[in-house]
């Protein structure tokens, strides 16, 4: 082997000339392999000082290609690596450089899946060698066989991992001999044995034997046939544990392909790998849309309470700003939305977390001060005293006093009223008001908090009116165009999906509608306001109807807002909000500066 020698044989079925791992279920009797042997000076790998290539390019068992050649490295062999390998100066004194063999072997290699036993140590060189050469490095999959064993082979059957060990167990056709094609045959047959033993834990693909040979849990490695068989289509799937219970909920465009990514070293989360030591088995349910697949998944998380979801378990756990229906009426944080509407009470939410409910109260309440003592009051107090600290700054009307015009507190009860009923300019215009008496005294802190709390309260304003306008309709039907030029429907009945169809393209799609609304689920009309199923629901369905491509079929009652709930105002907040997070880092570095320096300053 004094110089290159490559040798492609024929093929006697197809070959696969552009494999990759990210050719996602590509089959291992179809993909091309490149076992790859190389012997060395010994330095380290930067130096690229490799003394030989040994290579052969395999598919479905069959050898398909050779590549062999010595390598001048242009600096003396070690003795010692002479004695080991028998390569000496004088055996590659005629031999080609590096500069020669590498570009014909990266083409004698492209698209194929490199192999290597201890693959670090010889794919560390060939990137050595790029580097070095100035050659991009093409970035093939690289499998190490090395691991490979490790992870399929017990104990008890080998005492090592090491290739002679190996090829001695699996008693290859040609046995290691420190010289790199003979070791890239060994290599190669050990391969086979390898991916036959494999096939036991359900490895067909690229992509298995990825998510195999990946540093993963023994859970996930134990437990990946679980993905066996699992539909390629949008829906629902549920992990559930050896009495049946559901222990993780999730959704997906495609059920197989997600629940495969539990098994693959992307999945890092404790819990989920907690589970996964649990979980017996996996039961898809197919859904016609991934809005029904989403909608789904709530309803179960909601229903079956599975122990490793997190989000969407207590829908019970929202809060709503109620104006109380009491004398002097106040502004109160609540759980639930009580049937006391017709007494006066008003709404406002609900909210995703008590906090952003505060925050949306203040605002409120800064433009519209009602009293905040929980005192239940009399309409006509007795009490002939000035009130609280509150009442003496001015900032309340003090119904708690005999002294007050209980007309005049009334009046401002209506415009809180009308204030949370979609009408937000009283609260926008004082809340801006106060934004620009701060940024005046250069308070732009305490400016930015005020600009928040109005964004509580106008998203608020917008979300409620959105879903008491979902509610109140009797039937909504909308279409959305398909990639493919099919048709996804949907039937949304007082807020709640009550059936969804998917169409392919040429179908007509009139009739196919007309069975899906014929064959919807039945939701009767629920109490005033109310929704008729999860508030995550409504607003999953909210936000595809406000996609892109979304067609109105029919619809009961018209789809309308408040024209003065503040749905412009919460888009220029949001536009405003991603133009300051844009600017953060460089704002960041310049307060950090100013503080440093106002420090340096005092201290002085």
């Amino acid at each position: 082997m004094g110089c290159l020698s490559v040798h492609h044989m024929p093929a006697d079925a197809h070959v696969n000339q552009q494999l990759s791992i990210t050719d996602l279920g590509t089959r291992l009797r179809t993909a091309t392999f490149v076992v790859v042997d190389l012997e060395t000076t010994g330095g380290p790998p930067a130096e690229a000082g490799i003394t030989e290539f040994g290579a052969v390019k395999v598919t479905g068992g069959q050898i398909i290609g050779e590549f062999a050649t010595l390598v001048n490295p242009g600096v003396p062999i070690p003795p010692f690596i002479a004695a080991l390998t028998g390569i000496t100066d004088s055996l590659v004194a005629t031999a080609p450089r590096l500069g020669s063999v590498l570009p014909t072997f990266l083409e004698f290699a492209s698209g194929s899946v490199l192999v290597a036993h201890n693959a670090p140590y010889d794919i560390g060189f060939l990137k050595g060698a790029c580097v070095k050469l100035n050659y991009k490095w093409p970035g093939n999959h690289v499998i190490d066989t090395a691991r490979l064993a490790r992870l399929t082979l017990q104990r008890d059957e080998v005492a090592n991992c090491k290739l002679a060990t190996l090829a001695a167990y699996f008693r290859t056709e040609v046995v290691p001999t420190h010289r790199a094609f003979d070791d890239a045959r060994a290599t190669a047959d050990v391969l086979h044995r390898l991916l036959e033993r494999v096939g036991d834990f359900g490895v067909e693909t690229l992509e298995d034997l990825a998510a195999f040979t990946s540093r993963i849990s023994f859970a996930q490695r134990t437990n990946r046939q679980l993905a066996t068989g699992l539909p390629e289509a949008p829906g629902v799937y549920i992990f559930r544990d050896p009495q049946g219970e559901a222990l993780y909920v999730g959704t997906s465009k495609n059920i197989r392909k997600r629940v495969r990514t539990y098994f693959t070293a992307s999945e890092t989360r404790r819990r989920m790998t907690q589970m996964l030591t649990i979980a017996t088995s996996v039961d898809p349910i197919v859904c016609a849309t991934v809005l029904e697949a989403r909608i789904r998944e709530l309803r179960l998380i909601a229903t079956k309470q599975p122990r490793y979801n997190q989000q969407s378990k207590r829908p019970d756990r929202q809060t709503w700003l109620k104006l109380t229906a009491e004398t002097a009426p106040r502004l109160a944080i609540v759980r639930e939305v009580r049937d006391d509407t017709a007494a006066g009470a008003c709404y406002l939410g609900p909210f995703r977390s008590s906090t952003a409910a505060q925050e949306a109260g203040a605002a409120l309440q800064f433009a519209l001060p009602l009293r905040v003592c929980t005192t239940k009051l009399a309409r006509k107090p007795r009490s002939t005293t000035a009130g609280c600290a509150l009442a003496e700054l001015g900032k309340c009307l003090a119904p708690c006093t005999s002294a007050v015009d209980h007309l005049v507190y009334d009046a401002l009860v209506e415009r809180v009223r009308s204030a949370m009923s979609g009408a937000v300019d009283p609260v926008v215009s004082a809340v801006q008001q106060r934004m620009r008496e701060l940024s005046g005294q250069s308070r732009f802190e305490d400016a930015a908090l005020w600009r928040d709390r109005l964004a509580h309260f106008v998203q608020a304003s917008v979300r409620t009116h959105q879903l008491l306008m979902l509610a109140q309709i009797e039937q909504v039907v909308a279409a959305k165009m398909t990639p493919e030029g099919g048709w996804e429907v949907h039937c949304i009945r007082y807020g709640a999906l009550a059936g969804a169809v998917s169409i392919l393209a040429g179908v007509d799609p009139l009739p196919v509608v007309a069975a899906m609304i014929a064959t919807a689920d039945h939701i009767p009309a629920p109490r005033a306001s109310a929704l008729a199923g999860l508030t995550e629901e409504a607003e999953a369905i909210l936000t595809w109807l406000a996609g892109d491509a979304v067609r109105l079929v029919r619809s009961t009652a018209p789809l309308a807002l408040p024209i003065g709930c503040g749905g412009a105002l919460l888009a220029k907040l949001g536009q405003v909000r991603e133009e300051i997070r844009a600017q953060e880092p460089v704002d960041y570095q310049w307060l950090s500066a100013a503080a440093r320096s106002k420090r340096v300053t005092r201290i002085a």
